[in-house]
């Protein structure tokens, strides 16, 4: 489980592919190999991956093919900056939102504008997406966890802080780039239970909780 709070952001040493559509990868990092052990999580752009091997300045992972091609994984280079953020501690401060670091789709920035302090970015995502995206909802982007600004038929509204742009890859990208897009988790499971409620006898429907003000 991740919060969407970026901690660092590494760069990819070596792509070493190990068939058509799987990769290693090694990653330069610093602060997140402090307390790295093999076998931890780590999301890398949002993409949960574990650790296979590290030392105090790099981290290697195995790519699966399945998420190579359901990322943007496969536009990753040599030099790449990449986010990181390690699995959230017990103990640790939830400081973003519910993160599993697993991609539902990506999208593609369609606009990139500054206005005062902040940049506004307009991510185009697939139509299965949008009943996931709602205003002032959370939504993780390449692994940050940021509120959308607005949602209409072909894209979503994001608007970054200058610390953000700074720290984040987000920053280094531009109109036509590829993302991550995870949907919130709670979305998920809250369609789930109301399509499970419908074919059931429990009494409990969409049209239920909708007349009574749940949903």
């Amino acid at each position: 489980m991740f919060t969407g709070i970026i901690e660092e952001l590494g760069q990819v040493k070596k792509i070493q592919r190990e068939s058509a559509n799987s990769v290693q990868l090694t990653i330069q990092a610093t602060t997140i190999n402090t307390d790295m052990n093999i076998g931890d999580s780590i999301a890398v752009n949002g993409i949960c991956l574990t650790v296979t091997t590290f030392n105090e300045n790099t981290f290697s992972v195995d790519v699966m093919p399945e998420t190579i091609k359901a990322t943007s994984l496969n536009t990753l280079k040599t030099g790449s900056s990449v986010n990181l953020e390690r699995a959230m501690h017990a103990k640790g401060r939830f400081g973003g939102h519910f993160v599993s670091g697993h991609i539902d789709g990506t999208g593609k920035i369609t606009r990139k504008e500054k206005q005062e302090n902040a940049i506004y970015y307009d991510i185009e995502v697939p139509v299965e997406l949008k009943a996931y995206l709602l205003k002032k909802g959370s939504v993780a982007v390449d692994g940050i966890s940021l509120t959308l600004f607005d949602v209409n038929d072909q894209t979503f509204t994001i608007s970054l802080i200058p610390h953000t742009v700074s720290q984040t890859v987000l920053g280094e990208k531009t109109v036509g780039s590829t993302v991550n897009i995870e949907c919130d988790m709670l979305a998920k499971y809250v369609e789930q239970m109301l399509n499970k409620t419908n074919t059931s006898d429990t009494g409990i429907s969409k049209d239920f909780l909708s007349t009574n003000g749940y949903a």
